[in-house]
């Protein structure tokens, strides 16, 4: 060290000394700690390689920035920013700020897999140090812009997660408007997060300093004093600031290793970009936060030590895009008072028009204006062999400048704050507008300001205009962040979306809608006069299926198997959720591969139950229409349902298998071979289940009556396909439930399949109202009846008697008692059969109240057998089938689908028409029995 550069902070090392042994009684460690401060400033202000120390999101910051810019004009800038984000930053110029750059990893090798999806997201916005050194690199030929920070994968490897919701966790105030998530979980990395890491050095700062959070401490007493300094200045202070709150952080050993491995890699790839390209390290600027630019490790400098070895990328495939960004996501991710960032541009404004300096702004950028004049030349560079002179000594000693009262400005805020208070419901005057003018400038006087700031004039008039409620949804607190700027919201433009979000909003265009629009729009789909409108349609249900709730919201119409759209109405806020489309590129390069990669995924997930890989099924035949995706999937349903071992999913199973169903039958020429295999399978994996499951405390009475709803349904499809009838018989048969709900289920299954006859269950039924033991149990036989209609839909009839039976036979004291456990039972355990219930009720029950008095219910009136039997065999059972001969047309086409070509044989009508009949008599005997039973 010359003796020239020893002497530059000599004074100011003396002055700190000889406070040091005032306060401290004495040198030790406040003396070192103090002159250790001087020397960080020294060490960087030294360093050939001219550092700029910056706070992300200061106006002061980028006011110097651009000054420094002007003056230096330096061929290299290294930029703390992610490396792997240098693509990305040319397409600043086609968004409107603030925007974040993203990488995003939805596939992770070498990370735990509950991280996924993987994002970083460094915000920029106008009044930021990053965007004038980014909008001079780009813009500037001959100048060369290179990222030197850490990658998004090492920010990962580092444990960076946990680090930054720390940080996050003190927050000043949480935001709560929806533009505070357009971030989302990403990870958050910003240049220069400058804040004490010291509690109590924070909390002692916020109490003298009479302000309430950190970004009120930090407007005051540095963006205001640093407004108006010079390079040297501004520089040596944020250096000093910098050192102070690095040397006062807490000893997290896992953050500081963090902190000074970052710095590492930012000074390890510096000397390797001078090394390669031969720059001369006084023709470049390092931009970096100050808390890293007062660095101690030992590569610090072009001089440095070449001893960090960085470590390679895991195999993780990032995606790289911009997102939208808000001030108040910015705020909620990095900790920031509510407010602060809106301030911070509105000080940004007024510093560039009382300053005069021409910031840096990207050519073509949204929003932009021609340049009326040419760029004010600044003072030539300073001589980097020159040592820069001390500055602090002069602002430390200086008395604060007491800024004069903008009355006119003052005047104005709490003229319109009332104005927007009034439009927001509250019942505020001119005399409000008086006491928050007022109070505003007393509140600055009590913290020792004489002019009052944004902050004070918010405490003004929340005090004077809230007072006890809010009628609206905003706060007045609000009210002043929109009226001081608001919360601007910025947008990616068309040309810097990836490829699927710019095909979206390309097969939306014929809908005539400005679909990058921020809020809701109204889209109206007649596709009966428009049929071109039917391939919107489709991107908009697949839309509606991939992104959040309230990115498309069908108001009119609906999408079901094998129908067509007629006319459609939707609300769209596509530009509201651009982050979501956005994240949705970075997954494929059109919806369809992306929506088949998630019906894939959840398919063929460790969690992936028969319904849920049905629901996939049945999306898949919904959105992508082909066959191929949906087999494989079915086929997989097989697979899971295979493997299954409860019945927790029966009910789903059972709607959506016939659903499918349903649906092939009518649309296609044959069954796809999948779900012949799964009804084939279904019906014998079922049946093993089915004893089981009615002893099964866990299994609830309505997933046996949807195991036994597929039995029967499936039935004579399974039967066709080879399965035997016997193994229900058997599993019924080996059924044996105690609980009265799945009794009466049993009951009406072993009805179904003949083992009890409709006199028997009306006997047991009978002797369950006749057993007063019994009687309180009641309703929960009829729950099950209720659940039996979902696999004999015929016992609708039966079900009314019971109910009826129990109205007519038991006295009021025992009826009265359990007529509310038994409308809670039916509304509970059968809501969606009730209609069946009520609609076969309405049925049976005389329509008239008069016809009351002479009703028989028809349970009670007994037909005779014989009567039964002859009106059922006719008079004419010995002809034969003369209807047939008569009408041949019928079954002529049947032989032509058939195959034969053998013409009618020569007789009498009925002669032989039923020969098979009349050899094999058995059949019809029995079916004739079956019929005659009552």
């Amino acid at each position: 060290m010359s003796a020239a550069q020893e002497g530059t902070f000599a004074a100011l090392r003396t002055q700190l000394q000889d406070a040091a042994a005032v306060f401290a009684d004495g040198p030790g460690a406040l003396e070192g700690m103090l002159l250790g401060i001087v020397d960080d400033v020294d060490r960087a202000v030294r360093e050939p390689l001219e550092i700029f120390p910056v706070c992300h999101h200061s106006p002061a910051s980028a006011l110097a920035m651009a000054r420094r810019l002007r003056e230096k004009q330096p061929k290299v800038v290294y930029l703390e920013l992610c490396e792997d984000m240098a693509p990305l930053l040319t397409e600043l110029r086609n968004c409107r700020l603030p925007v974040a750059v993203q990488a995003f990893a939805t596939e992770v090798e070498g990370f735990p897999a509950e991280w996924s999806p993987l994002s970083v997201v460094a915000p920029i916005t106008e009044a930021s140090a990053e965007y004038q050194a980014i909008a001079y690199a780009l813009d500037t030929p001959g100048v060369e812009l290179v990222l030197v920070d850490r990658s998004s994968d090492h920010v990962y490897q580092w444990d960076a997660r946990g680090a930054e919701s720390a940080e996050a966790s003190g927050q000043d105030t949480p935001a709560a408007e929806e533009e505070a998530a357009l971030h989302g979980d990403a990870v958050g990395v910003e240049i220069g997060d400058l804040r004490p890491r010291f509690a109590e050095l924070e909390e002692h700062l916020l109490r003298h300093g009479r302000v309430r959070h950190w970004s009120e401490w930090w407007h005051q007493y540095v963006e205001l004093p640093l407004g108006d300094s010079d390079h040297d200045t501004y520089r040596q202070v944020m250096l000093l600031i910098g050192s102070l709150f690095r040397r006062l952080a807490p000893g997290d050993p896992r953050r500081v290793r963090v902190d000074e491995d970052r710095e590492r890699y930012m000074w390890t790839r510096l000397r390797e970009h001078l090394a390669a390209s031969g720059t001369d390290p006084a023709d470049c600027l390092y931009v970096c936060g100050a808390f890293h630019a007062a660095s101690r490790v030992a590569e610090f400098g072009v001089d440095g030590a070449d001893t960090f070895e960085i470590a390679p990328r895991t195999a993780t495939k990032w995606q790289h895009g911009l997102i939208p960004s808000s001030h108040a996501a910015i705020e909620a991710q990095f900790g920031l008072a509510a407010g602060s960032v809106s301030i911070a541009a509105t000080v940004w404004a007024k510093n560039v028009r009382r300053t005069r300096v021409e910031p840096f702004r990207l050519a073509g950028q949204a929003g932009s204006k021609p340049k009326a004049r040419a760029a004010k030349s600044g003072p030539a560079a300073a001589d980097p062999a020159v040592p820069a002179s001390d500055r602090l000594s002069g602002f430390l000693q200086r008395p604060p400048v007491l800024d004069r009262l903008d009355e006119a400005e003052l005047l104005g805020w709490s003229v319109e704050i009332v104005r927007a208070a009034r439009r927001n419901g509250y019942l505020a005057s001119t005399a409000d507008a008086i006491a928050v003018f007022e109070t505003s400038i007393l509140l600055a006087g009590m913290r020792d300001r004489a002019k009052p700031t944004p902050y004070d004039f918010q405490d003004a008039a929340v005090t004077c205009i809230e007072k006890d409620a809010v009628p609206g949804r905003r706060d007045v607190r609000r009210l002043v962040e929109i009226m001081m700027g608001g919360d601007r919201i910025g947008q990616v433009g068309y040309d810097a979306l990836p490829p699927l979000a710019r095909d979206v909003h390309d097969r939306l265009a014929p809908l005539g809608l400005k679909l990058q629009q921020r809020g809701v729009q109204r889209a109206l789909l007649d596709v009966t006069s428009r049929p071109e409108l039917e391939k919107c349609s489709d991107v908009l249900w697949m839309l509606r299926y991939l992104m959040p709730h309230g990115a498309m919201r069908p108001i009119m119409g609906e999408r079901r198997l094998g129908e067509r759209p007629i006319q459609e109405s939707w609300d769209l806020a596509l530009g509201t959720h651009q982050r979501a489309l956005i994240e949705l590129g970075y997954e494929g390069v059109s919806i369809e591969q992306v929506l088949e990669q998630r019906l894939r995924r959840t398919a063929y997930g460790p969690q992936a139950t028969t319904a849920v890989v049905l629901e996939a099924v049945e999306d898949a035949t919904l959105h992508l229409r082909g066959r191929r995706l949906a087999d494989e999937l079915g086929t997989r349903a097989l697979e899971v349902l295979a493997g299954e071992r409860s019945v927790d999913g029966a009910p789903d199973v059972l709607r959506r298998v016939r659903r499918l169903l349903a649906y092939y039958r009518t649309s296609e020429p044959v069954l796809p071979p999948w779900i012949e295999s799964f009804v084939k399978t279904g019906y014998a994996h079922y049946c093993t289940l089915l004893p089981t499951a009615f002893t099964d405390e866990d299994a609830t009475v309505r997933q046996v009556a949807a195991m036994l709803g597929f039995l029967f349904s499936m039935e004579g499809l399974a039967l066709s396909l080879g399965c035997d009838r016997t193994q229900l018989e058997l599993a019924v048969a080996q059924s044996h439930p105690e609980e009265p709900a799945k009794t009466a289920l049993l009951w009406a299954a072993q009805t179904q399949l003949g083992g009890l006859s409709r006199a028997e269950l009306r006997a047991r039924c009978d002797a369950l109202l006749g057993n007063p033991m019994v009687v309180p149990a009641y309703p929960r036989y009829l729950s099950g009846f209720l659940h039996a209609l979902e696999p004999v839909p015929a016992l609708a009839d039966f079900v009314v008697e019971a109910v009826s039976n129990a109205f007519a036979r038991l006295p009021d004291p025992v009826l009265l008692p359990w007529l509310p456990t038994l409308i809670g039972t039916l509304r509970a355990g059968g809501a969606e059969l009730a209609p069946l219930l009520i609609r076969e009720a309405g049925r049976i029950f005389p329509a008239r109240l008069e016809a009351l008095d002479s009703w028989v219910p028809p349970w009670r009136v007994q037909p005779d057998p014989g009567e039964v039997r002859s009106a059922r065999r006719g008079s004419g059972g010995g002809r034969g089938v003369p209807l047939l001969a008569a009408h041949p047309a019928t079954c002529d086409a049947m032989a032509r689908l058939l195959g034969c070509d053998s013409g009618w044989e020569a007789g009498e009508p009925g002669t032989r028409g039923a020969a098979l009949v009349h050899a094999h008599p058995g059949t019809a005997t029995a079916l004739g029995v079956l019929l005659a039973r009552p």
